[in-house]
């Protein structure tokens, strides 16, 4: 059985509540699960689309970045670049956001390089994948905190550590081999034979006559194409991620990426049926719920569901759910844990 620490706050304006709450959470659980600390520690968060309005803002982690300058701990925030296209595609762009949007206590790092092009490959040899393409910078750390917004998502259902592990700490590649075949598709409607990706592209697996072509035999799935592409002409194909086995994929990346001594903290503020990546304003459907920390990703996700049915009086979100069960199956974690309320 796992332990889940939770504090209840009941609102999101309360930021002084929350950072102080966040040092007690980490005192708390470090001290029961006598947990070993290193001493340089990135924090794994999100800095927010541009538009998004309801992301967990910077002033937030003051509390866990209190505790580790306490504690001789040294500290860089660290994210990956997403799969579509927008504000945090790049490096460089996403370093600006980040910066626009108060990330500014400490160092940034964009785990997977300028384009995503930058991982590793982390073997598994699991049901899906044996081996994921996982951020190479977060793949060399000994140890995260891994800090994630629960809230709805489209596609997932939910979003919390484990997706915050899968998503968040794979390459752009990585995302791609979740979400779809691990090929993108080239819209012919869009392209313009600038030849831009067949230039980018490390495997030369792109081809260029009337239309850029790519060939599915070289693609490695890097989606480094997708990034670079000036006129939107490559994408992936969602709806890869609409059967059950993008929970198994998602579960599986997240085993990849996680860490024994990882330390997992989980703002359930903010919940709305979206998600942060999502660059527009959304309204929460639930009021604030807390702040919860575990060193189990698994048995912090199902926490937060159950308070949120709990909340609600119901079971609220449904779609989903079977990433636990597949997760528990292939050893990330246990559903089963004990709340300790302070």
């Amino acid at each position: 059985m796992s332990y889940v620490f939770f504090k209840s706050i009941s609102s999101y304006t309360d930021t002084e509540n929350i950072n102080t709450s966040c040092e007690e959470l980490l005192s708390r659980l470090i001290q029961k699960e006598n947990i070993t600390l290193e001493r340089y520690i990135p924090i794994k968060v999100h800095f927010g689309e541009k538009g998004n309005k309801t992301y967990i803002e910077s002033k937030n982690y003051e509390g866990i970045i209190k505790y580790c300058k306490d504690h001789n701990i040294k500290n860089a925030f660290i994210e990956t670049n997403v799969l579509y296209r927008g504000e945090r595609t790049t490096k460089s762009n996403h370093i600006e956001l980040a910066k626009n949007h108060g990330f500014t206590q400490l160092p940034i790092i964009i785990a997977d390089g300028e384009h995503g092009e930058e991982y590793e490959l982390v073997k598994i040899e699991k049901k899906h994948f044996n081996k994921c393409k996982i951020a190479k910078e977060i793949a060399k750390q000994k140890q995260l905190i891994v800090c994630s917004h629960f809230k709805g998502h489209a596609l997932a259902g939910f979003g919390g550590a484990i997706k915050q592990l899968a998503m968040g700490c794979a390459s752009r590649g990585g995302k791609l081999d979740q979400h779809a075949n691990s090929i993108p598709k080239i819209n012919p409607l869009k392209c313009k034979s600038c030849s831009v990706c067949a230039k980018t592209c490390p495997e030369n697996a792109i081809i260029l006559n009337f239309k850029a072509k790519i060939e599915k035999n070289k693609c490695i799935g890097c989606a480094s194409c997708m990034a670079v592409c000036p006129h939107k002409a490559i994408s992936t194909n969602w709806l890869g991620s609409l059967s059950k086995s993008f929970n198994e994929r998602l579960a599986e990346y997240a085993y990849a990426a996680h860490k024994k001594n990882n330390i997992y903290i989980t703002f359930a503020f903010n919940i709305t049926r979206g998600c942060d990546c999502e660059g527009h304003s959304m309204k929460p459907f639930v009021n604030d719920l807390g702040i919860l920390a575990s060193t189990d990703p698994v048995a912090i996700d199902k926490a937060c569901l159950d308070l949120l049915d709990k909340r609600k009086g119901k079971k609220v979100i449904s779609r989903g759910r079977y990433t636990l069960e597949y997760a528990e199956k292939i050893g990330l974690g246990i559903q089963k844990y004990t709340l300790v309320e302070i």
